[in-house]
């Protein structure tokens, strides 16, 4: 029998072709890709949302209060024991009417009716011993009907209607609100795994460039023009290197989940970051010579519909002295007897209305309108206080962001001139006219001046979002 066999490289292609084996392709963003997938997968994003649904769904509720209301109802009655009430002694139906009239009465009604009222009056034609009193309840009692109710006139709901279209847009108001934060959020969690990235980058830069100089010493050991401890230094600084960069890809992980996290993406999927920093840090220098306009911010927007609401409470309280108009009525038919063959069918109808009209509560009402005044002189203050701290953001931010600028302008020559240090203590190594103590001071200014660089880098990029934020750009 002829055997197959499979190389093993050839095996992992297969495997690698197949869907399910196939390494899942990391997905790559740049911030305003994630700030993009957020607002669509945001919790925060979707709560807001959810926030506006609710309150489509307060308005046609209020609504419906106003509307007529239309109900049916089915009750189903059995007395176990009739009651009864009693009479006076000798008292006598036909008396009420006369003998001739009550008979005659009596002989006008349904079988079923008579059946009735004798068993009603002591099982006689209406004229029987009364001395264990009248029953007016047969056993079997069956109740059908259908009743409306609707709303003539009432102040209170056309305001409170007003209102529930108000906390409509209240709601819009704090989606864009929302929005906003998320976006910062975002921003916030984007630039470290940027800034994370860039040094391990670098990092990899100086780790190659160092092993190349260990190779050289190395070799200029075994020639005689180089000592063991320059080749130990060396090792010492490769070695601290690496253990750094291990550090980087573990925080690089951590930050990476942050992000994943504010954005609502899968964290157990790979994410890649696909910015460029020096794309991000172009000249803007313009948002320096803005001024603060808080109209633009959606926080100013939400505190004026939050105004608007407490303005209309005030209007609705005020409602509540008001008297209300509502019309009634109701068809029913009702059938008792003591069986269901021989009792009888008594139907009904009727319409109405009510008018309500408030007179003193013991001044409820009035306390209610205080303190929805007091309620809109609040948010009116902070309003005021909230224009008042955008205008202190912007200006702050601003400064922040002029300070940010200059560190980074700073950090940028000095990284220019480390790097030229760096590479003429190498020169003067490698030529035997300078130290390996000198090649290891200029390394360690420059690892420095390095991560100044990236750190002014950062904070640019932070203020430079947040003065944004603060324009309401």
């Amino acid at each position: 029998m002829m055997k197959f066999c499979i190389h093993p490289i050839v095996l992992a292609l297969m495997l690698w072709s197949v869907p399910g084996f196939a390494q899942q392709e990391a997905a790559q963003m740049t911030l305003e890709e994630a700030i993009s997938y957020a607002m669509e997968n945001s919790l925060q994003i979707k709560n807001a949302q959810i926030a506006i649904a609710d309150a489509e769904e307060q308005i046609l509720e209020r609504r419906s209060t106003g509307l007529p209301q239309l109900t049916g109802a089915v009750s189903f009655q059995r007395y176990l024991a009739v009651p009864r009430q009693p009479l006076p002694e000798g008292f006598n139906i036909f008396g009420l009417f006369g003998q001739a009239l009550a008979v005659d009465l009596f002989d006008q009604l349904s079988p079923m009716t008579q059946a009735a009222v004798s068993e009603a009056f002591g099982g006689q034609s209406g004229g029987g011993d009364t001395s264990e009193g009248v029953a007016f309840f047969l056993k079997n009692n069956f109740t059908a009907g259908i009743n409306l109710d609707a709303m003539i006139f009432d102040g209170s709901f056309f305001v409170a209607l007003e209102a529930a279209k108000a906390y409509r847009q209240y709601t819009l108001r704090e989606f864009a609100t929302r929005e906003r934060e998320v976006k910062n959020q975002v921003v916030e969690a984007y630039l470290p795994v940027l800034l994370i990235q860039e040094n391990i980058g670098l990092l990899q830069k100086n780790i190659s460039n160092l092993e190349q100089l260990l190779f050289e010493t190395r070799e200029l050991y075994k020639a005689g023009f180089a000592e063991q401890l320059d080749i130990d230094r060396q090792d010492l600084s490769l070695s601290n290197l690496r253990i750094e960069r291990e550090n980087l890809v573990r925080q690089k992980e951590v930050a990476l989940a942050n992000l994943k996290y504010t954005i609502g993406y899968p964290i157990a999927e790979p994410l890649v970051v696909s910015d460029n920093l020096d794309q991000m840090t172009t000249d803007a220098s313009s948002l320096l010579a803005e001024e603060a306009n808080p109209v633009s911010r959606p926080e100013v927007a939400l505190l004026e519909q939050a105004i608007k609401m407490n303005e209309l409470n005030v209007k609705l309280n005020k409602a509540g002295y008001l008297p209300s108009l509502r019309a009634f009525g109701a068809v029913q038919e009702q059938y008792q007897g003591n069986d269901f063959s021989t009792g009888f069918w008594a139907p009904s109808a009727y319409v109405g209305l009510n008018l309500n009209v408030p007179i003193f509560d013991g001044f409820n009402k009035r306390s209610k309108i205080q303190r929805a005044k007091l309620d809109l002189e609040l948010a009116r203050n902070q309003r005021e206080d909230l224009v008042r701290g955008i205008t202190l953001e912007v200006e702050n931010a601003q400064t922040n962001f002029r300070n940010a600028t200059d560190r980074y302008q700073s950090q940028a020559k000095n990284l220019e001139l480390a790097e030229r240090i760096y590479e003429t203590a190498q020169v003067k190594y490698r030529e035997g006219v300078g130290s390996s103590l000198e090649v290891t001071q200029a390394e360690q200014s420059l690892y420095s001046t390095q991560s100044n660089h990236m750190q002014a880098l950062y904070d640019l990029l932070l203020a430079k979002a947040r003065l944004e934020m603060a324009l309401g750009e």
